[in-house]
């Protein structure tokens, strides 16, 4: 009689595996223009086709100057977020000023490849105004490398919007037209829209959109509605 746990001379080895990382969806986006910043999310936290929350917060402001907004795992994104905020809170204690926005940037970037080797699953957009009051958008990798861009996005709807962000807001691809600075309204409209859009063929991203407008008057939040199912 063959033994119950004998394998067959067919069968191949099956590897058991467990991973620590889950990536939750979402997309976020950022658009800087001459004196403001625009920094957008999703408030959608899904997994497979279960969706665990529809209001998470992924944009969190560090200073009345800038903003950040993280797609990825929500444990790693609320780690990094408080991480962060607890050393704005620490330098402001000891310098008695806040942190300026491309020191937030280089601030991050050394968060991030510190944790390296078991890095933070998440995928940031840091924005806000500089020291000179021009807006600025600072995209990044899991592992800390960063560049300054114009607009960048991450997430699940990132292949979705990038396109459409190269489109209007650097006017690539556009034939016999030059490139334009776009006022403070017509980046929030631009925002909404392409949110909107990325709604609606991607499942990881919905429910509403958080919007944080950051200028020298500080933030203003905004709030929209995207579709449910």
């Amino acid at each position: 009689m063959m033994d119950s746990y004998s394998v067959s001379p067919n069968a191949h080895p099956k590897e058991h595996a467990w991973s620590p990382y889950v990536d939750n969806g979402g997309t976020t986006l950022a658009i800087a223009g001459k004196n403001f910043c625009v920094i957008a999310s999703d408030t959608r936290i899904s997994s497979g086709y279960s969706i665990h929350t529809r209001t998470a917060n992924k944009v969190v402001s560090l200073t009345d100057k800038c903003a950040i907004a993280t797609s990825g795992m929500q444990a790693d994104q609320k780690t990094l977020h408080k991480i962060l905020q607890s050393r704005m809170i620490s330098y402001k204690q000891t310098h008695r000023k806040q942190m300026s926005t491309t020191a937030i940037a280089q601030m991050l970037a050394n968060t991030l490849y510190y944790k390296r080797f078991f890095p933070y699953y998440t995928f940031n957009v840091l924005g806000g105004i500089d020291e000179n009051g021009v807006g600025c958008v600072f995209s990044y990798d899991a592992v800390g490398s960063f560049e300054r861009v114009q607009y960048s996005s991450s997430g699940s709807g990132q292949t979705l919007i990038q396109p459409f962000l190269d489109n209007q807001v650097a006017f690539k691809n556009q034939t016999g037209k030059k490139q334009e600075d776009l006022t403070e309204d017509e980046v929030i409209q631009l925002v909404k829209d392409t949110m909107m859009s990325a709604g609606e063929r991607d499942i990881y991203t919905g429910d509403y959109v958080d919007i944080a407008i950051i200028n020298g008057a500080g933030i203003r939040w905004e709030k929209f509605k995207l579709k449910f199912d």
